[in-house]
Parts: structure tokens; C-alpha cells; sequence
């Protein structure tokens, strides 16, 4: 049963004894408004940031990868560094590379 009138700022309700009025100040609800538009602008800021976590998270790197290993993205070609060696002693090279 509150009736409120923002023309005046005031704020009307029942009491128990007579209405109770509740005032302001054209400063005091400027400073209010001030405030919900930065908490407005705050809410959007976190559903952006929540969003493109998201999005970062589905294009996350495979977990079983580590940041040592490294596939190669065209055909390689090994050359064994010491002959005598096996082949895990070998230096890996471009397949595309011309002799030079």
C-alpha cells in the first residue's frame, strides 16, 4: 500500500497512527541512480567476461598434450646424427626442404 511520487521524491504509506512520508533529495537520487547504473554496467562487464571464458574453455588445448610436446605440421624427415646410434638420436627435418 506504498504509494510512491517521483515527482517529489516522496514515498506514502499507511502507518499506525497517520501516513508515514519518506523524503529525499534530487542529489541523494542522482547518487542512487549513479551508483545502479554502475552496478548495472559491472553486471555486464562479468556476463561478457563469463562468456568468452567459456568460449576460451571449449577451445582449450587437449589436456593430454604437454607444452614439451610438438607434432610437426607437414611431413618430417629423420636424419640420424651419429650412425652408430639407433634411430631416437635422430635430427628432425622439414620433407619439403630442397637439398640445399
Amino acid at each position: 500500500m506504498v504509494v510512491p511520487n517521483y515527482t517529489y521524491l516522496k514515498l506514502k504509506m499507511p502507518g499506525p497512527n497517520d501516513v508515514i512520508i519518506i523524503e529525499s533529495t534530487y542529489e541523494h537520487a542522482y547518487d542512487c541512480d549513479v551508483e545502479c547504473i554502475k552496478y548495472a554496467e559491472a553486471l555486464m562487464e562479468a556476463k561478457t567476461l563469463i562468456v568468452n571464458l567459456d568460449r576460451l574453455g571449449s577451445e582449450a588445448p587437449d589436456s593430454k598434450h604437454h607444452a614439451g610436446t610438438f607434432k610437426p605440421t607437414e611431413a618430417i624427415k629423420l636424419i640420424p646424427v651419429d650412425p652408430t646410434y639407433s634411430k631416437d638420436r635422430a635430427l628432425r627435418i622439414s620433407a619439403t626442404l630442397d637439398s640445399k
